[in-house]
Order: structure tokens, then sequence, then C-alpha cells
């Protein structure tokens, strides 16, 4: 009989939803273990990046299921976003109708190539049994002071009409459609994830499970710098800048105060101008550029003079307050100390501008001569022009002149942080409405938590400019004040969809419950996940925002944890021609017309096995063919034997008990091969040594030609092995096989095999 893996897979995909196998509860007399890949955005059929990282997933789950945990092991969509928008404009459809429709199909793939996952608990974030919890926590947070609205400068994308965090900003770029983003002053409502810096920062040396790569890029995006608050006043007004240094050692070299143009001081100086027009202007003309270019190091310095000068407070000497468009708001405090002599972006603005530079820190062995100097001097040296620390080394007089700055009352030793408050409402209509209430006589009034969910109106479309229809549509946003009973107006803008993604490993551990988000009982016994997987393009939003949530719902009491993944796997992409699959360059490879032509078993052992998981994966047919040739041998052979196999008893032979030097050898390979893969699996993470192990056996079990009894006991065991150690790779054909051989009830309910001492 061929191979015909498709009916075969069929027939098992069947066969386990039918005994509901993979269906799980809390059973305290198992040790648990919880995992998860993070969950898809329903694009419209998955791709071959989600092949790989489901295939990991359910191999990790398999594999535990079967070393006696309570595995849980579930899957959801995140449902809500900007595609769907899109969509609905390109294809004239609604953004429900798309969504739905994508989840049905990347439903139904993702049970073709047999992941074991617990349905019963999928969660979708678009529907209202989700959402309806978002919204509730995002009022215990407003509760807190820890969600709050303010007018701030803002990422906006021209392209999606919407406002972005900064995490969602990349290279000056909206991370989504690659468009310059602009600075736009705007009202918006953030989440105060700063409140958690430290901790988030301190917490990542009690994640030895995660890849280090991951813990640098969140402690660079966290960024902390320890430095000096100073304040330097306005002269001749009651006004004050505070600018935040890490070299106070170069406070005597100041000659210029530069403010970003967003700068809440820059409005007051304008006011107090005496011709504010061109200063109005140029604030116009620098917000309307994008961020890419004015973080540019080598973009062109521009500035203008405020007519106002500041005063230095260590010299006491009176330096002017430019407006100058390389100073960000989303930088310290948007306000910077000009030192040229000893900072290359102030350097080439002073020389621009014809600022003076007074350099106050000289080489070790020399001087430096402001009007030759081609460049700032930004190395360590010996402080000079600077008072009682001329002479001192800067590591040394960094440290003297903070306590001298205190001292005096005009500088604060801190710490700050890159990170920033997290923007979460979007000018779009397809997310979860943020549950307030807008009135004239009561300000902000918070939805009343019964009242919940805000139901998002699924009789609007989107509307031409990819234009949420909410703030057009009186039906949703007129309503009374939940406070004073009269009029009132809801938000129209809706949540960022980071916010959905931000808690729901924790509604898996509960997805049934009406009353709470989820049940203490529930997360206490499941969480933390102890394996997540997902790309690592994710370190820096969703693991971040994650984290934020986890702290926050245990501060609430919400939750025990305070963190929420234990072990992180961040799989590589999996490339084809030397370059990441996608439309534009013809390179993709569609992961239903593999499964069609090979079988989802040859898809999953070609990906398991092509490269270990932390790298890319170089797509190839002739590897997808060379393990599509294995699968076809293993059938070949168990089948050969099938019968002989299943009237031998069921009986081991102990090492010490066998006399043939093969059947020695045979049982010595099978029991090395089950501690290797063990190990390879358990502890390294690496699934291709483990299955290139797996080869090796079964290549020494084609080799071996049992003749006694003694020797086909051996090969009974040895095949019974192989099929337990492969069936997490590749679980159908080893249902089939192992069912055809008499081994008993279903694989994926057995233990898996123990290593006996005796026969390595």
């Amino acid at each position: 009989m061929s191979y015909d893996f498709a009916r075969i897979e069929s027939k098992w995909q069947r066969i386990w939803e039918e005994r509901r196998v993979f269906e799980v509860d809390k059973d305290p007399s198992k040790p648990k273990f919880y995992c998860l890949e993070m969950f898809p955005y329903p694009s419209g059929a998955l791709h071959m990046g989600h092949l790989r990282n489901y295939s990991i997933g359910d191999l990790v789950a398999r594999f535990l299921r079967m070393r006696g945990y309570n595995v849980l092991h579930p899957m959801g969509f995140d449902a809500f976003g900007l595609p769907a928008e899109n969509a609905a404009l390109k294809y004239n459809v609604h953004p429900a109708a798309w969504t739905y429709g994508n989840i049905e199909h990347m439903r139904e793939q993702l049970k073709s190539i047999g992941c074991s996952y617990d349905w019963r608990r999928e969660v979708i974030t678009c529907r209202e049994d989700y959402y309806r919890w978002t919204q509730w926590l995002f009022l215990q947070f407003f509760k807190r002071g820890l969600a709050y609205k303010a007018e701030a400068p803002v990422n906006w994308c021209p392209s999606c009409n919407t406002v972005l965090a900064n995490e969602q900003v990349e290279d000056g770029r909206c991370w989504r459609c690659e468009s310059p983003i602009e600075k736009r002053k705007l009202s918006q409502w953030f989440l105060r994830i700063t409140a958690y810096a430290r901790e988030l920062l301190e917490a990542l040396e009690e994640l030895p499970g995660w890849p280090e790569k991951v813990k640098v890029m969140q402690r660079n995006w966290i960024g902390p710098s320890e430095g000096v608050r100073l304040t330097f006043p306005v002269k001749g007004l009651d006004l004050r800048i505070e600018a935040f240094t890490t070299r106070i050692d170069t406070i005597f070299g100041v000659t210029f105060m530069a403010l970003a143009p967003e700068h809440p001081l820059v409005d007051r100086l304008i006011s107090l101008s005496e011709d504010p027009g061109p200063m109005v202007e140029f604030v116009k003309e620098e917000s309307r550029r994008s961020y890419v270019e004015r973080s540019d190091a080598s973009a062109e310095k521009r500035g203008f003079f405020t007519g106002f000068y500041a005063v230095n407070p260590a010299s006491g000497e009176e330096i002017p307050i430019w407006i100058a468009n390389y100073v960000l708001m989303d930088y310290g405090t948007g306000a910077v100390m000009g030192v040229p002599a000893h900072d290359q972006r102030d350097f080439d603005f002073a020389r621009r501008h014809g600022i003076p530079i007074r350099p106050v820190v000289r080489p070790v062995d020399g001087e430096l001569d402001p009007l030759s100097m081609e460049r700032a001097f930004e190395e360590e040296g010996i402080q000079c022009n600077s008072g009682p620390f001329d002479g001192l080394p800067t590591a040394e007089s960094r440290a003297k002149m903070a306590l001298w700055a205190e001292e005096k009352g005009f500088g604060k030793r801190e710490t700050h942080y890159r990170l920033r408050d997290w923007l979460i409402s979007r000018q779009r209509y397809w997310g979860a409405p943020i549950p307030v209430v807008y009135c004239d006589s009561c300000g902000i009034v918070p939805v009343p938590e019964e009242d919940l969910p805000v139901i998002l109106p699924l009789d609007l479309q989107v509307l031409e400019g990819a234009r949420s229809p909410l703030p057009e549509s009186p039906s949703f946003w007129r309503t009374t004040c939940p406070s004073c009973g009269g009029p009132g107006r809801r938000e129209t803008d809706t949540m960022d969809t980071f916010i959905c993604s931000s808690w729901y490993f924790l509604r898996f551990t509960s997805p049934w419950t009406k009353e709470a988000p989820f049940l203490r009982e529930d997360v206490d016994y499941w969480m933390p996940v102890d394996q997540y997987i997902g790309g690592i393009e994710h370190a820096c939003l969703h693991l971040i925002y994650s984290r934020f949530f986890q702290k926050a719902l245990s501060d609430m009491g919400l939750v025990r944890d305070r963190e929420p993944f234990r072990n992180l796997l961040t799989q590589g992409m999996v490339i084809k021609d030397g370059a990441k699959m996608s439309k534009s360059k013809g390179n993709v490879v569609d992961p239903d017309v593999i499964v069609k032509r090979y079988g989802a078993d040859t898809a999953r052992l070609f990906i398991l096995f092509a490269a270990p998981p932390e790298k890319d994966l170089d797509w190839s047919d002739r590897g997808v063919e060379g393990a599509h040739r294995f699968l076809q041998r293993l059938w070949r052979f168990v089948e050969a034997n099938a019968d002989r196999l299943k009237a031998l008893p069921d009986e081991v032979l102990p090492m010490g008990s066998i006399s043939g030097r093969s059947a020695r050898d045979l049982k010595r390979k099978v029991h090395s091969t089950i501690a290797k893969v063990t190990r390879d699996i358990e502890v390294e993470m690496q699934f291709n040594t483990a299955a290139a192990a797996l080869m090796e056996l079964f290549n020494a079990m084609e080799d071996f030609e049992p003749a006694s009894g003694e020797e086909w006991l051996v090969l009974r065991e040895a095949v019974r092995a192989l099929l337990l150690l492969l069936s997490p790779f590749t679980p159908h054909i080893c249902e089939e096989l192992w069912e055809r051989c008499g081994f008993g009830e279903i694989l994926a309910l057995q233990r898996w095999p123990e290593v006996e001492e005796g026969a390595l």
C-alpha cells in the first residue's frame, strides 16, 4: 500500500478532534506546561513564517504532553487592525466580513497541518466577548492614573491617517506602510508605561530563558541614562528651561540653548516676542518635516534665534535661546544645552549659525583650538576653562560637578529613560472603542463597567482616504453623560491593536467566563507561559507591552506573576533565493501548495530539520523532496514489517539478555538516540539535530536484518521508539504506522520513551 498522506492526515485530524485528544483542564496531579505561539493577524492565509512558528510550537507541545505534562496549547486571532480597513476599500467589503472570512480559512489551514490546539479556547479579539474585557482593563488603568489624555507632539502617518506609538516608528517611518512620519500636536490617550520603566529594565535579569539579543533590544529601547537634570533660568522672565545631560562635565562650555519646535516654552516665547511672525513660520515649517529628515545626523542644522537669553547656572553667563530642527521632543526634555566643542550635532549647528565654540575638556596630551577644530572632541579628557574643576579627569569631575549642582540648587541627579508613555488612541474604525464619554459639565467620564462593551457598530463603512466613519456617525457618538445625565459625546478614537495582544495569553486560561477577563484560579494555575514562540520583530512592541500589562495587573491584584513569559524562542525567518519571502520579489512559497503536494508531515519535517530554530531557514525545493522521500522510506519499511511486528509479544529485552552483536548494536543505537533527541528538544531546543539523529537511527534499522525471535523483538522496540520520537515532528504518519503495528491506543497520548541506562 502506498503512502497516501492526504487520506492519512485527514483521518487522524478527524480522530484527534472527535476524541478531544488535545482538550485540557486544570489537573493538580500533573506538572503544567503552557506552550504558546504568538497568535496571527488574520491577513488571509498562512505564510511560511507562520508554518515555521506553529510547527515549532506544536513539536514542543506534543513532546511535553508525552513527557507527562498537563499542556495548555491554545490558538486565536489578533483580529482588529488597519489591513482590514485597507481591504474594505480595496475589495468593497466590510472589515468584519473580510476578517471573519480570513479566520475561517486560516483556522482550517492550522488544522490541516496537524497542530494540537485546544480549539475550545479560541479567542478572537474583534468579538464583543473579548473587547468588552479590553475596555474593562482600560478602565482599571484609568482609575489608577495609568491611562490619561494629554496634548503632545505625536507621530502621524499620512498614509494610514493615524497616530503611531514611538515603538511603531522604525527609522522614522511607519512600521506598517513605511511612509515617513510627521510630527503633529494632538490630544491623545496614553498608557503610563514609564511608571514601570525601571522594573521593565531590571526584571530582564530575571529572565534567563530569554534570548540575550531580545533583552539587549529591550534595554536599548528602555534606554536608561544616568545624568543630571539642569535648570537654566530665562533672563528677565519667570521662565526656566529644563535640560537633561549625561555630560555635566561640559556645562562650562554651553554657548547656546536649543529647543525642539514642539517644546511648550516655544509658544510662550512666541507670545512674548515683539515680532513673532518669522518664529511662527519657522516652527510650522520644521514641525511639518518628517522624523527621518530631522533625526538624520547629516541633515542641515536649521535654527531660529528667539531673541531671548538663558543664564548658565554654572558660570552666570548669558546664552542665546534658539529653536533647532535637530532637537526632538522624543528624547530627554526637548531642550538641549548646546556644547559645540564636545557634541557633533551642536558643533555643526554652531558652525552654521556663527555661535562661539568653547572647549572645556582637552585631550590628555594636548590642547584644543576652537578656531581650527574640524570636529567636536567627544572623548574623555581633562577639564579646562571649568573654574574650580580645571585639571580634573572628566570621569572624576562628572561626579563632583553633579554634587556641586545639587548643592547649588540648579541640578538634580536622575536616571532618564528613552522609553516614552505608550500612545494608544488611533483615528481608525476597526478597533476596540475607548470607553469614555466627554461632557461639557463633567469633562472626561468613564463608561460604567456594567454598560460595557461599548459596541463597535458594524453598519458603517470605512470612508475614502481610509478615514474612520465613527466621528461622522451621530448614532455612535451621541449619548448621555454617565455622571450627570446631560448630553455627552463618545470618544471616536479606537485603541491600538497592541492593547488586545497585551493580555490575550491571560484570556486563554479562562476563555468562557463572562464575569471577568480571566479567573484568578485559572491564571494562577496556568501562568506564566512556559514557552513563548514568535518573531524577534516584536521585541520592542508586543513583548514590552505584555510585560508592562502583566506588572500593572499584578499591582491591581488581578494576577500573581509579574512576568508573562518564562522562556522565549524567537524563530528565524523563512527566506528563498537569499531574500525574505515577499510577493514583490516573486519568491513566495504557498504552504497550501506544499501540503497538497507532499503532505503536512513533509512540510513540518523539512521546516524543523532544515535549520536551527533561531536561525533563518533557506527554503529548498530539494530539501522538501528529501523530507518526503524519507517519509516514503519510513512508510515502506514499517508497512513491510507491520504484520510480523503486530504478531510479536509486547516485550522489551534488557541489554543483558541479548546475545547477538547486531541486535545489541541496534538497541544501543535506539537508546543513545532517545537520550540525544530528548536532550536536543528539552534542553537545547535544537530540533534540526534531533531530526538528524532520528534519520540516522532509521538508517541503522534499514540495515538491520532480523532473523531470530530476539532480533525481531529488538526491531520491534526500535520501530516503537522511532515512531514515538518522530511523532512530534510528523504526527500523522506516526499515528498511522503505530496503529498498523498494533502498538496500542492513540500515539499522541503515549509516554515518551525512557533511556535504558544499561543500553548506552
